[in-house]
């Protein structure tokens, strides 16, 4: 009885780690973002927009993957869902790299904010985006 809860609590702290992980890396590319909105134009945007980008894109792809696995513990349809989410923001993603405005960074800011809000509400029972392992 003692390996079953032993177990369960390893799996549950996994999880909610994970999600919480998961929550806090969206809001950081989130917050890169924003940044990059709040001083456009200024020296050393350019930079900072191809670093925030990337990792955005570095991110997302990473969700892309490991949603992909057949063995991931959340239901198909969630997965597909999120999986279309995916490409929808690597397209925002790189139409903002090749022509580079302020106004298609909010889309991307806006769906990393729900996307962690999402994952820091939701109860730790429901597994995260990447699969723990």
């Amino acid at each position: 009885m003692r390996n079953a809860l032993e177990a369960y609590q390893s799996v549950h702290k996994n999880t909610s780690s994970s999600r919480e992980l998961e929550a806090a890396v969206l809001f950081k590319a989130a917050r890169r973002l924003e940044d990059c909105v709040h001083q456009w134009g200024t020296d050393g945007h350019d930079s900072r927009l191809d670093e925030a980008l990337r990792y955005n894109l570095r991110l997302w792809t990473f969700f892309q993957s490991e949603l992909g696995e057949p063995n991931h513990p959340l239901p198909s349809e969630i997965r597909r869902n999120l999986l279309q989410l995916s490409g929808f923001v690597d397209r925002l993603t790189f139409s903002a790299m090749a022509a580079p405005t302020r106004e298609k960074l909010p889309p991307l800011i806006n769906i990393n904010r729900n996307i962690a809000a999402g994952l820091s509400q939701t109860p730790a029972s429901q597994p995260a985006l990447v699969a723990a392992s």
